[in-house]
């Protein structure tokens, strides 16, 4: 019987101390990791890049750009290679460099504007008499002595100068194709007989070309002076040009054999050449007429065949 009643109070005690157990223990808590929002970046707006506005060039220079032959340079500004030595004060005329002004123009000559002359006073006018006063004497103050020295002068009557009248002067642009007085005088002719096989086109072609045997002869278009007579020059071969007055000159090249030296005086018809192929892939001439160094359509000038 009491070993009954003993069961029964453990088993008891074993139920309350479950029990106990149970409403005690605690739930696992579970560990979250803490995001943190990270800011957006803002977007990085690059400086502004400054660009250097290209340098204008000086009236009357021209800046060597890669490739520039000073031969090059003075024909396309319609001058002598030697007047650029000169105006430059140029030791070795190979020697120019990339970036490197040169004067294209005469020193003398104004670039682009013309000053006005000055009008002088006509010297011949009969100059404006000046009435001298004398000066009066000191005399005591009284009322008859200031009505006396008070008394107003005549004035005298102002000659204006007339100025001479000036006609203005337009303003001249470096480069540009004006026509010269002594342009009309200048008589043109063909520079060869043969085909045209090439006419002019300022982006392909600056001149004409024409067909010719090798060896025949090549006259000067106008009378002139020889300004350059060499192989200098790329793509032209053998070359002569002759300078017809200070805006037209012309060029004459593939030559076989120059006739003539620099600043030689050549008349119209005269030989100066005799056709060849030098630096080209044919027998031909290539005629240029350029106006202030700017390549002109020929038939402008020339006769018609």
């Amino acid at each position: 019987m009491k070993q009954n009643y003993r069961l029964a109070l453990l088993t008891m005690t074993l139920g309350l101390l479950g029990a106990c157990t149970s409403t005690g223990r605690q739930a696992p808590v579970a560990e979250r990791p803490v995001t943190t929002a990270k800011p957006s970046p803002r977007p990085v707006t690059p400086p502004p890049v400054v660009t250097e506005a290209p340098k204008q060039e000086a009236p009357g220079t021209y800046t060597v750009k890669k490739g520039d032959t000073l031969l090059r340079i003075a024909l396309d500004h319609g001058q002598s290679y030697r007047d650029l030595v000169t105006w430059n004060n140029l030791s070795d005329p190979d020697d120019i460099k990339v970036g490197q002004a040169l004067r294209v123009v005469p020193p003398d000559r104004a670039a682009g504007v013309q000053t006005m002359p000055v009008p002088m006073p006509d010297r011949g006018a009969a100059p404006v008499p000046r009435k001298v006063v004398p000066k009066g004497e000191k005399r005591p103050y009284t009322e008859g002595n200031v009505a006396e020295t008070s008394t107003p002068v005549k004035p005298e009557t102002s000659v204006t100068p007339v100025a001479p009248s000036v006609t203005p002067v337009a303003p001249v642009t470096p480069g540009a194709a004006v026509s010269a007085p002594d342009e009309e005088k200048l008589s043109w002719m063909w520079p060869s007989d043969g085909k045209i096989i090439a006419t002019f086109d300022e982006g392909k072609n600056k001149g004409i070309d024409i067909a010719g045997k090798l060896g025949q002869q090549v006259l000067a278009a106008g009378a002139g002076k020889v300004m350059y007579a060499g192989s200098g020059i790329r793509g032209y071969g053998n070359l002569v040009i002759v300078k017809h007055n200070n805006s037209l000159l012309s060029a004459y090249a593939h030559n076989r054999t120059i006739l003539v030296k620099e600043g030689q005086t050549v008349s119209k018809g005269q030989a100066i050449a005799e056709m060849g192929d030098s630096d080209a892939d044919s027998v031909k001439l290539h005629f240029e007429i350029r106006q202030q160094g700017k390549p002109v359509d020929p038939s402008r000038f020339l006769p018609s065949r």
